[in-house]
């Protein structure tokens, strides 16, 4: 049996990745991996440094590799290694050479890009409620998705219009359908 096409969801703090994961998951009866990072800071007790930084960046893949076996068509992942280098760049200068080789070894059927559109809604770990701040990290993202070589897009609009084209987008790219 073939391996599931892995879906890689990116994008700013609060543009609502998780939900389209979710979303998405549900639509085609399918797994998703949720952002380790979430659940690694809510128990980690302190502010967290550069070394958790590679400690994340390995829950995530050792998550997304473990939950790609249970997938069958499609596997829908809510963030990458991308995520850990911007904000290891942003926060400490510098991205472990671990997650750079890893980011550049993974690979992705598709990229879908959510966009800065959403209100932002407060949470204990997220840093950043400025649209401008938010629009300079989807701008960072832009740049790796292309970077990639994976085909992208940017997802944007209410919930059931990023389900909609994100549907579409996945049709087309994968199974060259015009929806």
């Amino acid at each position: 049996m073939a391996e599931a096409k892995r879906i890689l969801i990116l994008g700013p703090e609060s543009t609502g990745k998780s939900t389209l994961a979710a979303d998405l998951a549900n639509h085609f009866c399918e797994p998703w991996v949720p952002e380790f990072a979430r659940e690694y800071l809510e128990e980690l007790g302190r502010e967290y440094s550069y070394e958790d930084m590679l400690a994340i960046g390995k829950g995530q893949v050792a998550l997304e590799d473990k939950m790609a076996n249970e997938a069958d068509q499609y596997l829908f992942c809510d963030t990458d290694l991308r995520v850990i280098h911007i904000w290891s760049q942003h926060r400490f200068g510098k991205t472990d050479p671990w997650v750079l080789a890893q980011m550049q070894a993974r690979s992705y059927h598709l990229i879908l890009l959510t966009a800065t559109d959403l209100p932002w809604e407060p949470d204990p770990l997220r840093e950043y409620p400025d649209l401008e701040m938010r629009d300079y990290f989807l701008d960072l993202y832009k740049k790796l998705a292309a970077e990639s070589g994976f085909p992208h897009y940017i997802i944007s609009g209410s919930r059931e219009k990023r389900l909609e084209d994100s549907i579409s987008h996945i049709k087309n790219t994968i199974f060259g359908q015009k929806t």
